[in-house]
């Protein structure tokens, strides 16, 4: 890159040349009624961990006066992971454009572990629910694609974004240098932190159901999440998390005692607003996201225990997904948004996560399901909806 600050490594880069016009260096974050669309890249930040992200983004901010005074990017799983964030060339106006229905697939999908697979690992995390301190830990399995046309993923998230509840977003990730460009492309329901001056909002999600075609049945299914005890449990320990985690930051917080229902195309989940006023106000987003990230939502509690089980129970690594993405400025605001519903696009190749929460009186065959539903929308997207063809697909 010609200007712009390499990563961590020599090898590795954001994506491209800057340049507004270059498609690979394309950043679409789409809000209800507002698109952030940045083009080009202008510099990177430095990689390292969540922890260190405020001090980074302060220095880069002292050093670089340039317009505009922004990043943007995404942070990994794993909070001591490298993150990916950079300060766009441009930001462009106007709203998402249209694209054409998703072609019928063809390829090869294969799921990575297989259904079978997946189910002995639940079992595995039940039997550390019962034997030791892990209360809850989120185990996600991914479908490993291979299309014969290349993937757009311009065109993937134009039709993730038909859902009008979800937050669509397209961020270029880090390349090996010569590989192809790399995006994650994703419909995220629910947001990890947003600041504004010395407020502060969360919208937690966990637990959840399959939407139905039919009204009568859809209704039945949203009253009986609503009853679950098992739901509301995994739901106290995310909203539980989030406040103690906001609490040394904040002079005041408020979440509500129950949780309520939050649709989208084709699941319900429980959900939580918290909103909270910081005591200092100088207190960054990237601050908070340090304390929040990862959230029993994407991971588990207790967290290190939580941490460990998916390292152990599964095969394919997270990378990006279920880390955060999202955008902060010069002044500390910003919007995160947890990091899920997405795929990791490259040329021909694809792989698409889906992650279920494994608390007691989970059952392993329906977190199976669960996470087969939660496949759904970029398998449709992408026009590959129909489960029987996929390798490893179903128990």
């Amino acid at each position: 890159m010609n200007d712009a600050v390499r990563a961590d490594s020599d090898t590795i880069a954001l994506v491209g040349n800057p340049g507004a016009g270059d498609a690979a260096e394309h950043f679409l974050l789409r809000l209800p009624g507002r698109t952030l669309d940045a083009r080009g890249c202008h510099a990177t930040l430095p990689s390292g961990g969540t922890a260190t992200l405020d001090a980074r983004a302060r220095a880069f901010f002292a050093r670089e006066s340039r317009a505009p005074a922004l990043l943007l990017g995404v942070l990994p799983f794993d909070p001591e992971g490298g993150d990916a964030l950079y300060q766009p060339a441009s930001l462009a106006q106007g709203a998402l454009e249209a694209t054409a229905p998703a072609l019928p697939f063809s390829g090869d999908i294969h799921a990575e572990p297989s259904a079978a697979q997946y189910a002995d690992a639940v079992r595995h995390a039940l039997a550390g629910l019962c034997d030791g301190e892990l209360k809850k830990v989120v185990l996600a399995r991914t479908l490993r694609v291979h299309s014969r046309a290349v993937i757009d993923p311009r065109a993937l998230v134009a039709r993730l974004g038909q859902d009008p509840d979800a937050v669509t977003y397209l961020c270029p990730l880090p390349v090996a240098a010569g590989d192809a460009p790399a995006w994650l492309v994703g419909a995220s329901p629910e947001l990890l932190v947003s600041r504004r001056g010395p407020q502060v909002f969360s919208h937690p999600l966990a637990g959840s159901a399959r939407r139905r075609p039919d009204p009568d049945e859809d209704a039945q299914a949203a009253r009986e999440l609503l009853g679950s005890a098992k739901d509301h449990d995994e739901h106290r320990y995310v909203v539980d998390a989030i406040v103690a985690a906001l609490r040394p930051y904040c002079e005041w917080i408020d979440a509500a005692a129950r949780p309520t229902l939050h649709a989208t195309t084709t699941l319900w989940h429980l959900g939580t607003r918290i909103e909270a006023r910081l005591r200092d106000p100088s207190t960054s987003v990237a601050t908070l996201l340090a304390a929040l990230h990862p959230t029993p939502a994407v991971c588990g509690t207790p967290a290190a225990l939580a941490l460990d089980t998916i390292r152990r129970l599964e095969p394919v690594q997270r990378g990006f997904y279920a880390g955060a993405v999202g955008w902060m400025d010069a002044h500390g605001d910003g919007d995160w948004y947890v990091a899920i519903r997405c795929a990791r696009v490259q040329g021909h190749q694809a792989r698409i996560h889906a992650g279920a929460g494994i608390v007691a009186g989970s059952e392993p065959a329906s977190e199976v399901a669960e996470t087969g539903v939660k496949f759904g929308a970029l398998l449709a997207a992408l026009g590959a909806d129909a489960a029987p063809r996929i390798e490893g697909w179903t128990l």
